[in-house]
């Protein structure tokens, strides 16, 4: 059953608010949601205002607990043991599993394949976004592949691996009507730029992803309209002193936002925090996750990703949550992280917790054109207007209730 949203007013008091902009906590914190949307929020007693009057209000006590926005997931593959790959009904359901861990928005990442599957695909999800996207849990679709370099593959299948040719681009424009967040594309790739330039006039936006591209040419490709960066260091040369590669180059441009993977496996804790200190607002928290992600314990070692089989191995640290990788292999494939696993593990190397949040909310909502303008209330914060989704974290930043658009269920 899909989360719907409340017009019913919803007061929270007594709580530590992080509002996803990377401001410091506002200390007894309240915060009224009505309509589907942030209506106030401040702190002391004002809240006792917005108890009054016909109808009256549900009212928590949140005892100290953190308010912050529903977290923003721009790239993920699947969850609750469910691929994307197997059709609207697996992509709801991933959606589901990932908001019980407070993911109230995601975009519905697609494996290297063929272009005329990929177009279903698409379609299938623009079907889901334009009947209410399970009350806005999904926001769209991102394309990781197959516009991808050979050598930086990952767990893409190498045989579905292909140049982005124009009639490639608009055959899986036309199928996502509109509503293709964003596609990872490889600069170096036969007609890159011609597909760079459809996609941004498209308003999709382009990430520079599992490349071997020079931090000059990843550079020229930001300049051209990319404004992302698919997983920094991963699939990708890492920062070499004399060849300071794709991550620099999009750390010295401010116009690009940088992916991170923060599971405990696909980049340390310290690398994070050192991008997070480099590019404030700039980083954005993405699970990647597969079908094993937000599955309870106990659960298959063994998983689907487009074509290929993936295999749980135990995590190597407490906290975080099992490697994924190609069985037969050592290539990571995707992962079995929440976003709010991300926060805790993050907290834990000593990252703060308010660029954490923004990390995991506001920037990866602006990402990809979910930062609200044109009617369409924002995402990732709150604020008056906002719209209301909301996850309560205890102390030790469990997640404690979600609610989206205002309502809890």
């Amino acid at each position: 059953m899909s989360p719907r949203g409340s017009s019913a007013r919803w007061v929270a008091h007594s709580a530590r608010l992080l509002d996803g902009t990377g401001a410091p906590a506002l200390e007894d914190a309240w915060l009224v949601t009505e309509g589907g949307r942030v209506v106030a929020l401040g702190s002391g007693v004002g809240w006792r205002e917005h108890t009054r009057g016909s109808g009256g209000a549900e009212v928590l006590d949140a005892a100290g607990r953190w308010l912050v926005p529903g977290f923003v997931d721009v790239h993920r593959h699947g969850g609750g043991g469910r691929s994307h790959e197997e059709g609207p009904d697996a992509v709801l359901a991933a959606a589901l599993a990932h908001r019980a861990h407070g993911t109230t928005a995601g975009v519905v990442s697609f494996v290297a394949d063929d272009v005329d599957v990929l177009a279903e695909h698409l379609s299938g999800v623009a079907d889901l976004v334009e009947a209410g996207g399970a009350g806005g849990l999904v926001l769209g679709s991102h394309l990781e592949g197959p516009f991808l370099a050979h050598a930086r593959r990952g767990a893409h299948d190498p045989a579905k691996l292909t140049d982005p040719t124009p009639a490639a681009v608009r055959h899986l424009l036309a199928a996502a009507r509109g509503t293709l967040r964003q596609v990872t594309l490889d600069p170096q790739r036969a007609g890159a730029d011609e597909a760079l330039r459809l996609f941004t006039g498209a308003g999709t936006a382009v990430a520079v992803g599992h490349t071997e591209a020079s931090c000059e040419q990843a550079a020229g490709a930001f300049d051209a309209g990319a404004r992302l960066l698919t997983h920094a260091f991963n699939a990708m040369p890492g920062i070499h002193h004399r060849a300071p590669g794709p991550v620099v180059a999009a750390l010295d441009d401010e116009r690009v936002v940088l992916e991170v993977i923060l599971d405990g496996h696909h980049v340390h804790p310290r690398a994070a925090a050192l991008l997070l200190t480099a590019a404030p607002g700039r980083v954005a928290l993405i699970t990647d996750a597969m079908a094993a992600a937000a599955v309870p314990p106990g659960g298959p070692s063994r998983y689907r990703l487009g074509g290929l089989e993936v295999v749980l191995e135990a995590p190597a640290a407490a906290g975080a949550p099992p490697r994924a990788v190609l069985a037969g292999g050592d290539t990571i494939a995707g992962s079995a992280l929440t976003l709010d696993v991300a926060l805790r593990l993050g907290a834990a190397a000593g990252i703060p917790l308010e660029a954490l949040v923004r990390a995991a909310t506001s920037t990866p909502a602006r990402a990809v054109g979910a930062a609200g303008g044109g009617g369409a209330a924002a995402r990732g914060v709150l604020a008056p207007g906002a719209r209301a989704d909301v996850v309560v974290l205890g102390e030790d930043l469990a997640v404690v209730e979600v609610r989206t658009a205002g309502g809890a269920g």
